[in-house]
């Protein structure tokens, strides 16, 4: 493949420059460049600027809204977003449900859904891990029983991630217990206020309210919500879950993050020199900046495929995209040493304007690294892509 970019995409590459330096607010920059937490308003806000440009939803195709854009203009869309500090559009509506709703809803739910998706009106979360069904999830034990116009869940989900900010919650839900177990699981979309839901907050390593346990007790939810046929939920599943871990190697933040660790490096010394200069130190920076290169590449490859469809390649890209982010993140507290490990809730929530250690760059850094454990673990954890790679691509 070509690795150059083309006049054309030069340009492009100019005005997506243009359009984040006219149109993302300080604040928001500001707060990603230094991972201070963002809020609810952060996220939909920047997600209704880009709404209204056209660019919230760069993969979709124009039919339903989206910007029509290629492979290369996407990634380069991803990359100066990264680089510009901008806070993610959240994966959930536009690249998780969205897809699955295309490929296999009808057309009244594309008619509902997909642009309430666009405009941000709904926040998504996610319905798919349980106690005793993460890396598993074909054993889990959720149900929904048929009752009428209505399905009758009950069960419980966990790691649901900001479900407490959530309108609308996709789940996988067992509605056949007789059959082998991927084949009578079903994909529901349900209202987060419907009667019989509770969302229990979980409290991370890092003091955060990030994700939380989903509990069902007899929560009625009405047929037409059924995406695609009843007992097929695990192939809607399946398409889902390779788009999740495609945008898991987060190449475009991971060189955002490069440059932080480099800039820490350069300002830390040893010896009377950078601590970037040390050659044991300087090497390992320079061995993971070439792997961030071949895993760019990779993903390159990958989205540029003729049918788009994300494969069993995108295992080899989450693999390889949360072991760089976890690296990143111990190289950064390496550098800082001692300085690194306290934290400071009030600072990263905003409820002070300068950390209480002096160093407002190092105080996150600790709950950061804590955080990032978790990304060898979500969207199946790496021992289990590691196996689809032996079978689907080793054929082992």
């Amino acid at each position: 493949m070509d690795l150059d970019y083309t006049a054309t995409d030069l340009a492009f590459r100019d005005t997506v420059r243009a359009f984040l330096e006219a149109n993302l607010p300080t604040d928001l920059q500001q707060k990603v460049r230094m991972h201070r937490r963002l809020e609810r308003d952060d996220y939909v806000r920047w997600h209704r600027i880009c709404a209204k440009q056209g660019w919230a939803a760069p993969a979709w195709p124009v039919e339903f809204g989206g910007p029509g854009w290629s492979a290369t203009e996407r990634h380069i869309w991803e990359e100066e977003c990264a680089r510009a500090g901008t806070p993610p559009i959240l994966p959930f509506g536009v690249n998780m449900v969205a897809p699955v709703i295309m490929a296999f809803g009808n057309a009244a739910q594309k008619a509902y859904y997909l642009p309430r998706i666009l405009n941000c009106d709904d926040w998504w979360c996610q319905g798919y891990s349980e106690p005793g069904s993460g890396s598993d999830l074909a054993s889990l034990k959720t149900t929904a029983e048929r009752v009428g116009e209505h399905y009758i869940v009950n069960g419980q989900k966990t790691w649901t991630t900001l479900g407490q900010h959530a309108d609308m919650i996709f789940c996988l839900v067992r509605t056949d217990g007789t059959v082998r177990k991927q084949e009578g699981i079903s994909f529901l979309l349900i209202d987060m206020k419907t009667p019989g839901i509770t969302v229990r907050p979980i409290i991370m390593l890092d003091e955060e309210h990030e994700v939380n346990e989903v509990f069902f007790d007899n929560v009625k939810v009405p047929v037409e919500n059924l995406i695609g046929q009843e007992n097929k939920g695990w192939t809607y599943a399946k398409y889902l879950l390779g788009h999740e871990r495609t945008g898991i190697a987060a190449v475009g933040r991971s060189k955002r993050e490069l440059l932080f660790l480099k800039k820490i490096a350069t300002e830390q010394r040893k010896g009377g020199r950078p601590l970037l200069q040390d050659p044991v130190f300087g090497a390992k920076v320079a061995s993971l900046e070439i792997e961030l290169m071949a895993l760019e590449m990779t993903v390159l490859r990958v989205i540029t495929k003729a049918d788009h469809r994300p494969g069993p390649e995108a295992s080899l890209l989450k693999i390889r995209g949360s072991e760089i982010q976890q690296q990143l993140t111990e190289l950064m507290l390496e550098a800082l040493g001692p300085a690194g490990l306290p934290f400071d809730t009030d600072y990263l929530e905003g409820k002070r304007e300068h950390a209480l250690t002096g160093d407002d760059a190092a105080a996150p850094l600790a709950g950061y690294y804590f955080n990032f454990r978790k990304t060898s673990i979500y969207g199946g954890s790496n021992e289990i892509q590691k196996n689809i790679i032996t079978q689907m691509i080793l054929g082992l």
